[in-house]
């Protein structure tokens, strides 16, 4: 199989392959074993809904709570199964080339190559900032992710705003962007004709399994991205999910966590810097890129200890010396140093 960056294979390469049974999961950025509580039990008295189709009046309703969210209108917000499936619903727009950054989550490329757009690599090096780079004028189509995966770089909005160009569109991935504590920098607040935000609520409230996230953008550009959607393309427990996580209280929720990952991710980086470990920084999402001198034998090492972390040579622009980490509480933190400390 090839799994060289930029290959078929690499672009769909994903963190869960990392993870399995048994396995500390350094590997996947989803928070937790599973939902809360309280949406554990939102989720179960929904239950009774699943013996009919989802309803027009559920939609709206969820994309009403989206909407008051973030300051936008209902006609405003698409809801998607999963932010990856927007992702899926690019080519849909009608463009003829599209800029990815990179090193950046692959998904969008893949979708992009598969309905055979060209696509064009615009390749960062370290700090990985977007100035460094230049964007083709002819490029219709520019995605970016903020914070960036796996770089852990927080872009400021003025620079994303300024990819803008006239006959362009803009999509911004925020699947992190809940993770960042005041969700500084986010353009979900904007309503601008043509840029669209992708959110993601799998990370945060650990619903991989489900698949929840929408899209923000100009209604125009958002029914181009349904055409030829499958009809009831979300079910019934997807639309209670992201109506429930955009309710006040989950978004205060949402806050509270930030701010507690932040004080883990900034004990992650001090312990991670004493063994002398390449931490790149600053870093704002729920997750730390690393730098080693041998960073397969260091996975294959923490593999045998029972931990699983993220390769990183499938991203374009990184190599097999580089690894993602997930940002977890101390304790568990404890077992990935303790283990690291035995190679290094």
């Amino acid at each position: 199989m090839d799994i060289r960056a930029g290959s078929r294979e690499s672009l769909r390469h994903h963190g869960d392959v990392e993870a399995g049974p048994g396995l500390l999961d350094f590997a996947v950025n989803v928070q937790g074993d599973g939902p809360p509580e309280w949406l554990r039990r939102r989720l179960a008295d929904a239950l009774g809904s699943l013996g009919t189709y989802p309803t027009v009046a559920a939609d709206l309703a969820a994309r009403t709570a989206v909407a008051e969210r973030h300051g936008r209108s209902p006609d405003e917000v698409l809801l998607l199964a999963g932010g990856a499936e927007g992702f899926s619903l690019l080519p849909r727009l009608g463009v003829r080339q599209a800029a990815l950054f990179h090193p950046s989550f692959t998904e969008p490329e893949w979708a992009l190559r598969e309905a055979g757009i060209p696509v064009t690599h615009v390749l960062l090096e370290d700090p990985y900032r977007l100035e460094q780079a230049p964007v083709p004028d002819s490029a219709d189509l520019v995605v970016v992710g903020n914070p960036t995966n796996p770089t852990s770089v927080l872009h400021p909005a003025e620079d994303i705003l300024r990819l803008r160009r006239p006959g362009r569109i803009l999509v911004v991935d925020e699947a992190f962007a809940d993770a960042v504590p005041g969700e500084v920098e986010s353009l979900a607040g904007l309503s601008l004709p043509d840029v669209l935000v992708l959110r993601s609520l799998t990370k945060t409230w650990a619903l991989a399994g489900l698949r929840c996230g929408y899209v923000l953008g100009p209604p125009e550009l958002l029914q181009r991205l349904q055409v030829g959607r499958a009809h009831w393309p979300l079910g019934s427990l997807q639309v209670e999910a992201i109506a429930a996580c955009s309710s006040a209280a989950a978004v205060a929720a949402a806050r509270d966590r930030a701010v507690l990952l932040g004080s883990w991710r900034d004990d992650m980086i001090r312990r991670l810097r004493d063994l002398g470990v390449a931490v790149h920084q600053p870093a704002f999402a729920p997750f730390l890129l690393l730098r080693l001198p041998d960073g397969e034998l260091m996975r294959k090492h923490l593999r045998e200890r029972g931990i699983a972390v993220r390769r990183c040579d499938t991203f374009p622009g990184l190599d097999a010396n580089f690894l993602r980490v997930a940002v977890r509480p101390g304790e568990q933190t404890d077992v990935l140093i303790d283990a690291m400390k035995e190679i290094l």
